[in-house]
């Protein structure tokens, strides 16, 4: 869904809560492999170089490509949290098989520089599952589900301030205000003013499963059935078809 803004354009990516499967061929046209689908989709991001879409699964990190072809472009692991802007960050677990052979379960932050094909370690090996990432400028936010807490780090991830205790379904924040950062939860969207030391309830929002801040500061949402609203106001924007959905990111594309 494509919508103008002046000289620019707001697209929505979002993915339905469905099983999808990748499609064949060896990967050679993009570097990929097929493999045997996502299994769960955690996250989707787009690289701003190429514009490619990159799914973040239970399987391992793909890219998409035209029609319904998805290739894994890294190791087979448990993908969780993602954020993609030429470097990726991501976090979650190694696959069965490797932690059946004496893996961590947690492979805290990790980082990629090659759109997903490696991946080396930043911090927290073995401790941190954080199922959500956040970049706002030169500001990272975590929602770690080993703790519960939300962090923030303002130096790639190696080192994190801990935050407030509440459990998140999502969170984000934007470059123009790092500090301020919102979660969505079973309790509603929560704000906070402070980079994540202390969270408020944010008035009128409806219930959030994701949640972006657009460039200028909006925001769009999707609620656990699959509408997509936009905030102050929360007008509905349409209904993604497919039920609820699993993964959802606003991108900034300028156009001529």
């Amino acid at each position: 869904m494509l919508s103008p803004r002046g000289r620019s354009a707001i697209l929505l990516l979002a993915l339905a809560a469905i099983p999808l499967t990748s499609c064949g061929g060896d990967g050679s046209a993009d570097g990929g492999r097929a493999a045997p689908g996502f299994v769960h989709v955690h996250a989707v991001g787009a690289d701003p170089a190429d514009g490619a879409v990159y799914v973040a699964s239970h399987r391992g990190l793909f890219r998409l490509g035209e029609g319904n072809d998805a290739r894994l472009v890294g190791p087979d692991q448990d993908t969780m949290g993602f954020t993609g802007s030429g470097t990726f960050l991501a976090s979650g677990h190694p696959s069965e098989e490797a932690q059946a052979i004496g893996a961590e379960p947690h492979l805290g932050l990790i980082r990629s520089t090659d759109a997903g094909s490696t991946w080396t370690t930043v911090s927290e090996a073995g401790k941190a599952d954080f199922h959500a990432l956040q970049q706002a400028g030169e500001s990272l936010y975590a929602y770690d589900s080993q703790t519960g807490r939300v962090r923030r780090s303002t130096d790639g991830g190696r080192t994190w301030r801990i935050g407030a205790r509440l459990p998140v379904f999502d969170l984000a924040a934007g470059e123009k205000e790092p500090d301020r950062v919102y979660a969505t939860t079973e309790q509603g969207v929560m704000l906070s003013q402070d980079g994540g030391a202390s969270f408020a309830p944010l008035a009128g929002a409806p219930l959030l499963l994701s949640l972006d801040v657009t460039p200028k500061g909006g925001l769009i949402g999707t609620t656990p059935d699959g509408r997509v609203h936009a905030g102050p106001d929360w007008k509905a924007l349409g209904q993604v078809s497919g039920g609820a959905i699993a993964a959802f990111t606003v991108l900034h594309r300028p156009t001529s």
